[in-house]
């Protein structure tokens, strides 16, 4: 490769229960890139790459990627294209976009994720039983185990290995939602306590209501630039430092290698640490934003990115280690509890959160402290079977 890419401005739509409909969700976080980089254009985008999971059964629509340029009013000189990958589409779009420039194929691209998931209050079992799309549906599918069930039994089997408490679970989502709170654009813009979150309504035990990251319209985008090009239309850009995905050949529950652990995300985390040059990430990432679709999501995550032991995740959330003013400022932008998790767009959104957390451009109450200058975006998508992590730095390397 001949470079990196850095990330230079991007936008949301707002997030939600909306009457929006996917064309409409693409034009807005489509326009707010573009109103937030200026002297940037649709003319300048060579590279469309746009994260969808389902519009084909939520919207009705495939060939997407052709639909989002005409939407927008770009013509695509050089490369376009949709990836999926559950929940992971967003950061694929965004890991291709930055490929492409760091090999020198492209300059200047547009990364979009796009997610219209709420059909309607007489459409509710249609939109639970596309999210069983994602797990090999003949078979998991079949025997009930949509997202709530499924990572229940990974909160069962972790509290059961390690004695992560229930507390603990809870401590996640208030942390996430309190940040929520302060963010424009989130789904659940409301604090709530560890006694709400542990009162409110079992859906899969130990996972109650509030454990659990919503079903979310929304899209966000990303303008991404080569080294060259960025410096000349910003001096705080997020350049994207490492990469890294794994897959262990098990998207069936039955050849899982762990119900407590992620195996794929320290492969992941590893190739990712080792290309940004990082030895020990708790003391060198400023803040991070994982995929807590589940509480117990996100506890995992703190064991197998590497930050803690195995077993130690739920004393990491309840020693405040994952504060704004923690070791690791983890999901300032609320997470997925907290802003909601329209699938193709959560990437997407979570490297739009560190890149304007380097710039200082988040509301004050969960602006991290200090001046942020590394960070990691990580998802797992499908039964868990990928998990994909990105580094980010204000400057490259």
């Amino acid at each position: 490769m001949t470079g990196t890419a850095a990330i230079v401005g991007g936008g949301h739509a707002d997030w939600g229960k909306r009457e929006a409909t996917w064309k409409d969700l693409a034009q807005e976080a489509g326009k707010a890139a573009f109103d937030d980089v200026d002297g940037v254009t649709p003319d300048d985008v060579e590279g469309l790459f746009v994260g969808a999971v389902q519009p084909e059964r939520f919207a009705f629509q495939s060939h997407v990627a052709p639909l989002a340029a005409e939407l927008l009013g770009i013509d695509v000189t050089k490369m376009i294209s949709r990836t999926e990958l559950a929940c992971a589409s967003g950061q694929a779009a965004l890991r291709y976009a930055w490929l492409a420039i760091a090999s020198g194929q492209l300059d200047t691209a547009l990364v979009l994720g796009v997610e219209k998931m709420n059909l309607g209050d007489d459409y509710v079992e249609e939109t639970q039983s596309g999210m069983t799309n994602v797990l090999d549906r003949e078979f998991d599918g079949v025997n009930g185990l949509n997202a709530p069930s499924f990572f229940s039994m990974f909160a069962q089997r972790h509290m059961h290995e390690y004695g992560t408490t229930r507390e603990q679970l809870a401590a996640v989502s208030a942390k996430n939602k309190r940040h929520a709170a302060n963010n424009p654009y989130a789904q659940f813009q409301q604090e709530v306590s560890v006694d709400d979150v542990l009162e409110s309504y079992p859906v899969a035990p130990p996972l109650c209501l509030l454990d659990c990251s919503g079903i979310t319209d929304g899209a966000a985008a990303l303008v991404l630039m080569s080294e060259q090009k960025a410096r000349e239309v910003t001096d705080t850009a997020a350049y994207v430092t490492g990469s890294g995905q794994s897959c262990m050949a098990s998207n069936s529950i039955n050849n899982l290698p762990s119900m407590s652990a992620w195996p794929q995300a320290t492969v992941a985390a590893e190739e990712a640490y080792e290309q940004a040059g990082i030895d020990d990430p708790v003391k060198e990432l400023d803040v991070a934003e994982i995929h807590d679709c589940f509480s117990i999501s996100e506890i995992i995550e703190y064991e197998d990115l590497g930050w803690v032991e195995k077993g130690e995740g739920g004393q990491f959330v309840e020693d405040g280690r994952s504060e704004l003013d923690g070791d690791i400022a983890v999901n300032p932008r609320g997470g997925l509890l907290g802003c909601g998790h329209p699938l193709g767009a959560t990437g997407v959104s979570q490297a739009l959160e560190v890149y304007k957390q380097f710039t200082g451009e988040v509301e004050s109450a969960r602006q991290v402290p200090d001046s942020p200058e590394t960070g990691l975006i990580h998802n797992l998508s499908g039964s868990g079977s990928v998990h994909s992590v990105m580094t980010l730095a204000r400057d490259p390397q």
